[in-house]
């Protein structure tokens, strides 16, 4: 059984108090009942996430947490102690953060960047809020220019926003590239730009190359074209904010994207507006 994950364990008997659910290894785990499927069985497979509850003996729960052994999240502040804060992760025992894994004061109310590891002294799932510090560096880095990946913002800084991608790196998009609202906190798809000698990552929201950026950004007119009764009030002579503000993309891929539409015949480019060919 893998503390701090989900398992995939079989129900052995029921209790009292609940279902034992055992291993491969002959180790077994309580599922309470407030945890029980509906038409659960004995001899039955069920995946359940492991933990330790607040006599801190191992048990089992179907609820699902917001984050995972060796994971990050965003994750609510909800309680200080003097022995340190406490998350909300979705379990009813909150997720302990000690004093010695805070960057700053945490405030109860609060959002913090976490990443969940198991403490090897005490076999106790714990934050950090130190992030910065679990991330993988980039000797023998798994990821190629272009490359789509997974992101998670989690701070802002005077270049643009740090992300963390795939659960794994540091990356940073660039301030002057965002063309959509971008929070602490979004999970989004990006792209890898550049991986430089210095270990830095670049990240780009939009597909690397003209034709794959373009192609895109012309569906996503379309689409809006289609859903506006064939008429946006956009034209090249737009603000970029209003461009932005409605497709959330630039005005240079937006000019880009509607040639390419005008010249496939997809469109009528007019004065103040764009236009559906049906």
């Amino acid at each position: 059984m893998e503390v701090g994950k989900y398992n995939t364990l079989q129900i052995l008997r029921g209790t009292s108090v609940g279902m034992y659910l055992g291993d491969e290894e002959g180790n077994d785990v309580l599922l309470p009942h407030k945890y029980i499927p509906e038409n659960a069985q004995i001899g039955e497979d069920i995946e359940v996430f492991i933990y330790r509850d607040s006599e801190d003996r191992l048990i089992a729960t179907t609820l699902k947490p917001f984050i995972t052994l060796n994971q990050f999240a965003i994750l609510e502040v909800v309680a200080v102690s003097k022995f340190g804060a406490f998350l909300d992760w979705g379990l009813e025992k909150d997720l302990f953060v000690p004093f010695k894994e805070q960057n700053h004061k945490l405030v109860t109310g609060h959002y913090v960047a976490a990443y969940l590891y198991l403490d090897e002294q005490t076999d106790r799932l714990v934050a950090s809020a130190k992030v910065h510090k679990f991330f993988k560096n980039l000797d023998g880095v798994d990821l190629e220019i272009g490359q789509e990946v997974d992101l998670l913002v989690f701070e802002k800084t005077d270049l643009g926003h740090n992300v963390i991608i795939n659960n794994l790196y540091k990356g940073l998009i660039y301030e002057n590239e965002v063309f959509k609202r971008l929070a602490w906190g979004d999970v989004s798809k990006g792209y890898v730009k550049t991986i430089r000698e210095d270990g830095k990552i670049d990240i780009s929201l939009q597909p690397i190359g003209f034709l794959k950026t373009l192609e895109p950004n012309a569906k996503a007119i379309l689409e809006k074209l289609e859903s506006s009764g064939g008429v946006l009030n956009l034209s090249d002579s737009s603000e970029p904010f209003e461009i932005m503000e409605i497709l959330e993309m630039s005005k240079k891929n937006f000019k880009k994207a509607i040639g390419s539409l005008y010249k496939d015949k997809k469109i009528r480019i007019l004065e103040t507006s764009i236009e559906l060919i049906k």
